[in-house]
């Protein structure tokens, strides 16, 4: 596994959703043809990586035991590996995580930043993957409750920052660490908004920064007096925010759609001086 090299630009993390359940796609890809057929679809349009999940965390999901997580996720990512493809796994259990690692996966996202089981960190170090640590306080069941914050900005840094500090204490190297200030997870539409008029704050944390936005609900329903949109018509609002974060060259953004937003990431890099 290779460090986090500056990319030149803003990558493009393609979302696989291997579950009945997601908020946006889920059902669709739940075969693992079906999936590994759509990782090699999204890398055709363009994705730079092809992240692999096998348990919705949408608010209010149910988990899935370790079981049912391992059958649906490893046979993808053995075979997207063997066609090439890098490969993260989106998961939040160890066992999945080292199972997706010796199965040719690249990265382990991390939704609970090591918080939901206590041998994450320690097996990422030993297996030498990438981490990815996002901003979490509890599982989707539990979520809504805890979006309360004095200062979301402060709060969520400093909770950032924790876990941060506990990943490179469990030998996970620095350049090899991404932050994620988790958007939407246990925060409300306005906390989501004031995260991303910060961003500032989280790249201070002297990490690569992964912006996870696509198709979220507090882009449902932007303009006063039309309806709310529904998931798959909220690609050019998720478009905006892909160019604010190449805009700030974070290290890449998560995303079901891909070729509209590496569209929108080669404008911006046309622009430049």
């Amino acid at each position: 596994m290779s460090a986090v090299a500056t990319p030149t630009r803003t990558l493009v993390m393609g979302i696989l959703n291997v579950t009945p359940d997601s908020f946006s796609d889920g059902g669709r890809w739940a075969t693992p043809e079906a999936a590994v057929a759509h990782g090699l679809a999204l890398v055709a349009q363009g994705a730079d990586l092809v992240d692999v999940g096998g348990e919705s965390t949408r608010p209010g999901s149910a988990r899935v035991d370790a079981g049912t997580e391992l059958d649906r996720v490893v046979p993808v990512v053995r075979a997207l590996a063997g066609h090439g493809v890098r490969i993260s796994v989106d998961t939040t259990r160890a066992e999945v995580a080292a199972a997706s690692l010796r199965a040719g996966a690249l990265w382990v996202n991390d939704v609970s930043g090591g918080l939901a089981d206590p041998a994450m960190l320690d097996t990422v170090a030993e297996l030498g993957g990438g981490y990815i640590a996002m901003h979490w306080r509890g599982h989707a069941t539990e979520m809504a409750d805890r979006a309360v914050y004095t200062d979301v900005v402060a709060e969520v840094v400093a909770e950032l920052a924790e876990r941060r500090d506990a990943a490179l204490a469990a030998g996970i190297p620095a350049d090899r660490l991404v932050l994620d200030p988790g958007i939407g997870f246990a925060k409300t539409a306005e906390h989501n908004w004031e995260l991303l008029r910060h961003l500032d704050a989280v790249e201070g944390l002297g990490h690569p920064v992964l912006l996870g936005v696509s198709r979220k609900r507090f882009l449902a329903g932007l303009v006063d007096g039309l309806p709310e949109t529904p998931p798959a018509e909220r690609d050019i609002a998720t478009a905006a925010l892909t160019v604010l974060a190449a805009q700030r060259r974070l290290w890449a953004v998560r995303t079901h759609e891909v070729r509209g937003q590496r569209d929108a990431i080669a404008v911006v890099e046309r622009m430049r001086p």
